[in-house]
């Protein structure tokens, strides 16, 4: 029993202090928390939109013409080896990512087990989840990127390629490629809208100051 009391309080804890990472212990969900969703990125998408071969098969698509034009037919060769080299390398990067990425959304968190290499596993409570931006990719599939609250703000790098693009300062977590994206993000909406209420009403029972509200937005990311 004072084992169960001491993992419970880690727990609250956890849950206070904010967005963890670095093999966070809570990186599964618990026996109390309600499972809402979970998914990863569509491998197609996210090869495209994360580590861009189509950008990169096109730009060797046209040096391989101009060389064709200007008649370097060896130059056009040796350009054809290292676009289908850089295209695979970057297919591959994506495939293990996808392999290695699983989404969790909860009734109190989301958590992120990422990490091609080493899994990292990123707790996200709800409550410090102040917007949500969606874009979409498609008909179907979206980044849905989280704009968070609180002073432990997660490294760039270590959210790669999971992470807003060119929010180097204060890094944004983000779900790249998911499929159905409207309709996770409004789960993700209305599991903050749940958690917001639910904690509000908490605060006002113990009479202390109402948390702020989580807000999901249409702005691109």
């Amino acid at each position: 029993m004072m084992g169960d009391h001491i993992e419970h309080k880690s727990a609250t804890q956890a849950q206070e202090a904010g967005p963890t990472a670095h093999g966070d212990p809570m990186g599964t969900p618990a026996a109390d928390e309600k499972v809402l969703w979970k998914g990863r990125p569509d491998l197609s998408h996210l090869s495209r939109t994360a580590f861009h071969t189509r950008s990169v098969g096109i730009y060797f698509a046209i040096l391989i013409a101009v060389s064709v034009i200007m008649g370097n037919v060896n130059t056009a060769i040796v350009c054809a080896v290292l676009g289908v080299a850089a295209v695979g390398i970057l297919h591959a990067l994506a495939w293990l990512s996808v392999r290695t990425t699983m989404y969790i959304l909860t009734d109190t968190r989301l958590i992120m087990r990422i990490g091609m290499a080493i899994e990292t596993r990123i707790n996200v409570p709800l409550k410090h989840v102040t917007s949500a931006n969606l874009k979409a990719r498609g008909k179907d599939h979206g980044d849905i990127a989280l704009e968070l609250s609180g002073e432990r703000l997660l490294g760039y790098m270590l959210l790669w390629p999971h992470a807003r693009p060119w929010h180097l300062n204060r890094p944004q977590p983000m779900l790249r490629a998911v499929p159905e994206a409207r309709k996770v993000a409004a789960l993700l909406a209305d599991a903050c809208a749940a958690h917001v209420a639910i904690e509000r009403s908490a605060a006002q029972t113990r009479g202390t100051a109402t948390p702020p509200d989580a807000a999901l937005t249409g702005a691109p990311a």
